[in-house]
């Protein structure tokens, strides 16, 4: 419920509410630029944040020392050890872990057709943005079943929803950990924790630094907005404010197993015809379209 200021933006006002105050949290893939801004707002909300990084430390500790009662964990969640430990030291830290929010993930920025794929890129993107996803829950929902509270919020992508040419591997892994995952989790969780929750973001295109370089194409947000019947990219807040609301038993104690698209009213046809609107700015410069996948690290 305070102003949280930090450098390279503007401060985070927390104008309600969600009744995250002291509640522990981690959130994985926080030094990334959706998992930044996630921190953020749950450190606005009052939330103890444990920020989770894999090889950015500078990143996640410098973030952690802007927020108050704030602190970063390291590890490879994509191996048993590494998303323990992680898991295992947020709670040591706060005592009690109420909510894991797992924005982790990988993105191959190269756009292979499946019948090019290697093996390998199919086995490792499967391994960042699924396997993980299990390892990370697993250790979580381990913890939940012994407190018999707590809540889990899945970041996912619109590349779940409406697939991505050249990306498979991403949109088949991110669909399997929001639907397959989420759906099967919102119905065991309750059985270890009677008010537990599962639910999942899915972030379209997002305006962060791992983006940069495709936003860089001017044709590519005329393009990809054409789907879209907000215009525009997502910032970061935009999907930090939504997982926040999601985290909170407050304001959605009633809401799980659910799959929430932050897109701009994206669907799978053409809502515009001809370039997106003239003038449209994107972070001082023209407005590329935005396509059906959010790049968090």
């Amino acid at each position: 419920m305070r102003p949280i200021q930090h450098a390279a933006d503007a401060p985070v006002e927390a104008s309600v509410d969600l009744g995250l105050e002291g509640r522990g949290v981690l959130v994985t893939g926080g030094s990334g630029g959706i998992g930044q801004a996630v921190c953020r707002v749950l450190a606005a909300e009052g939330a103890r944040v444990a920020v989770h990084y894999h090889r950015r430390a500078h990143a996640a500790e410098a973030l952690a020392a802007e927020l108050p009662g704030a602190v970063a964990v390291g590890g490879d969640l994509a191996c048993e050890a590494g998303a323990e430990s992680v898991v295992a030291a947020a709670e040591g830290t706060f005592g009690r872990l109420d909510v894991c929010v797992h924005a982790a993930g990988v993105w191959p920025e190269a756009a292979v057709p499946l019948w090019e794929m290697r093996l390998e890129r199919w086995e490792a993107t499967m391994r960042a943005d699924l396997t993980a996803t299990f390892l990370v829950a697993r250790a979580f929902l381990a913890r939940v079943a012994a407190r018999g509270a707590g809540n889990l919020v899945l970041v996912g992508s619109t590349a779940a929803v409406y697939g991505e040419a050249g990306h498979a591997d991403y949109a088949a892994a991110k669909a399997a950990m929001v639907y397959g995952l989420t759906r099967s989790l919102k119905n065991e969780i309750v059985q270890a924790a009677p008010a537990g929750r599962v639910n999942a973001v899915c972030p379209g295109w997002t305006v962060t630094p791992m983006t940069r370089s495709a936003l860089a194409d001017p044709t590519l947000v005329p393009r990809v907005t054409r789907t879209m019947a907000l215009r525009k990219l997502a910032t970061a807040e935009d999907v930090a404010w939504q997982v926040a609301v999601l985290a909170s038993d407050r304001v959605s104690g009633h809401v799980t197993g659910q799959v929430v698209e932050v897109a701009g009213g994206m669907e799978g046809r053409v809502l515009h015809e001809g370039p997106g609107r003239e003038g449209s700015q994107v972070g001082g410069a023209p407005a590329p379209a935005a396509g059906g996948t959010a790049r968090h690290p």
